[in-house]
């Protein structure tokens, strides 16, 4: 699945001569929290959101910093901070460092970014121009229209069915050994010691994935502790 599958293509989009005032109304009244800028030839130039609205003066949300704090603190950032808060257009307060995809990016990939970058949304681009805009929410609607793994009849006797879950956990520092996997009609029954619950349930999500298996019934223990002496 790619970000041409799961994206937007209708986007609301603001232009940096926009008011900010025109912004914040735009993003209320189409209930977004971010929109992509464009220029007049359609190119992406930034990203508007409400944390870029959060401290504003006309709502008296301004950054309060301490004497001890701007003493230390560069002309630059205190410049920067003072545009963002005070600038009528959207070109002040916009982030022009945006984080953007190829319609074909994967979309385990704009997973990985919208993670690792803290971001809520990616623009979708196609030689350059605006496309679409993958959310959080266009991720977990592909997640809800996927279908549900099929559940699929027994023709995998139980020992192949027991050598394919040992196979699957084989690269898992949390895998158990091989004979602690034992599988009766299509019930896999796990045997062993484990250090929290979620390897419990780690190894039953992984048994469970395996085809043929019916159940997964965990008989797992955490290892015995010796007093000491």
């Amino acid at each position: 699945m790619q970000a041409i599958d799961v994206m937007t293509p209708s986007v609301i989009c603001a232009q940096p001569e926009m008011t900010v005032q025109e912004a914040a109304k735009r993003l209320v009244e189409n209930r977004i929290s971010g929109m992509p800028v464009t220029d007049a030839s359609g190119a992406l130039v930034g990203i508007v959101s409400e944390g870029d609205l959060l401290h504003r003066i006309e709502t008296g949300t301004e950054t309060r910093r301490s004497r001890w704090i701007e003493l230390f603190s560069s002309t630059r950032d205190l410049a920067s901070t003072f545009v963002k808060e005070h600038g009528r257009v959207v070109a002040d307060v916009m982030t022009t460092s945006v984080i953007s995809v190829d319609e074909h990016t994967p979309v385990v990939e704009i997973a990985e970014v919208m993670e690792k970058r803290h971001v809520k949304r990616v623009p979708v681009l196609r030689e350059g121009k605006l496309v679409g805009i993958v959310t959080r929410s266009n991720l977990i609607r592909a997640l809800a229209s996927a279908p549900a793994p099929a559940q699929q009849g027994s023709t995998v006797s139980d020992r192949e069915i027991a050598d394919a879950i040992f196979a699957a956990l084989r690269d898992k520092r949390w895998a158990l050994a091989k004979e602690n996997v034992i599988v009766k009609d299509g019930v896999a029954h796990l045997w062993g010691a484990i250090q929290s619950e979620a390897e419990e349930r780690a190894l039953c999500i992984a048994a469970l994935e395996v085809r043929g298996v019916k159940e997964a019934c965990a008989h797992l223990s955490y290892p015995t502790m010796m007093p000491l002496m």
